[in-house]
């Protein structure tokens, strides 16, 4: 916790907003986007499939494939306290829905469903088809039939491991991927090389909780170094990264 303070306190220091951005396409994405205050009528959908999870008293067993929880002991854990702890903010929620509205991807792919909240939004923001990979099958199970009851039919949801399930996706480009699942450096690294050669110019990766440890901070560090980065926007809580070509090779820290 107390490297998230310090990190967060360096962020601060460090960070802008619009004003002294001179790539037309980040300062487009910042003012058209980040900073869009348009009351969008789906956020009204959002609000209700948070509230509905808020309610849910049920309690799942979990498989945590991931670097773990700092606040659960037990794998045993009900849907609404999962939602309090460590479900997707109201607040970035509707970011992400104003992403998938901004950028229009043909093809998303997130890597971590959890209880779909990000999910959701991005069904909301987009029609196409939205590949989501979950590891553990219990949450998966319980998210589809959330989907569902909230009429999301443009997901497909996959049960199993990131490692398992990369390879078997036929997909050859990605235009959005949303990498929210393996708060670990290693396995955070092992996911973006793997996809990163699924990139087109155009595409963007989300790496969810940046500064989550000093850990996911260096792997963060190594991302924008690769080759095919150019572009990445650091808001303390996500990672952007973008592969423009035509783009010198620069970072941006930006407060939303």
């Amino acid at each position: 916790m107390m490297f998230q303070v310090l990190a967060y306190i360096k962020f601060l220091l460090k960070s802008t907003n619009q004003h002294g951005v001179h790539s037309p396409f980040v300062y487009n994405l910042i003012t058209k986007c980040f900073y869009d205050k348009t009351p969008y009528e789906n956020y009204g959908k959002l609000k209700s499939y948070r509230n509905a999870l808020l309610k849910d008293k049920n309690h799942l067993e979990i498989s945590d494939f991931g670097a773990g929880s700092r606040i659960f002991k037990s794998n045993i854990r009900s849907v609404q306290h999962i939602v309090k702890t460590s479900g997707t903010t109201k607040k970035r929620v509707k970011l992400l829905y104003r992403l998938i509205h901004y950028f229009k991807p043909n093809s998303v792919l997130e890597l971590g469903t959890s209880l779909g909240i990000a999910t959701h939004a991005m069904a909301l923001g987009s029609p196409i088809k939205i590949t989501s990979v979950e590891g553990c099958k219990n949450i998966s199970e319980f998210t589809s039939q959330q989907l569902a009851k909230f009429q999301i039919d443009n997901v497909q949801l996959k049960t199993g491991t990131f490692n398992d399930v990369i390879p078997t996706l036929n997909q050859s480009k990605w235009d959005l991927i949303f990498f929210d699942g393996h708060h670990d450096k290693e396995a955070t690294l092992t996911y973006f090389y793997k996809l990163v050669d699924k990139t087109h110019n155009d595409s963007v990766f989300i790496f969810d909780d940046i500064h989550w440890s000093k850990e996911m901070t260096e792997a963060w560090e190594l991302i924008k170094t690769h080759p095919k980065t150019t572009v990445t926007i650091d808001t303390f809580f996500w990672g952007f990264v973008f592969f423009r070509k035509e783009q010198a090779k620069e970072h941006f820290t930006i407060r939303l």
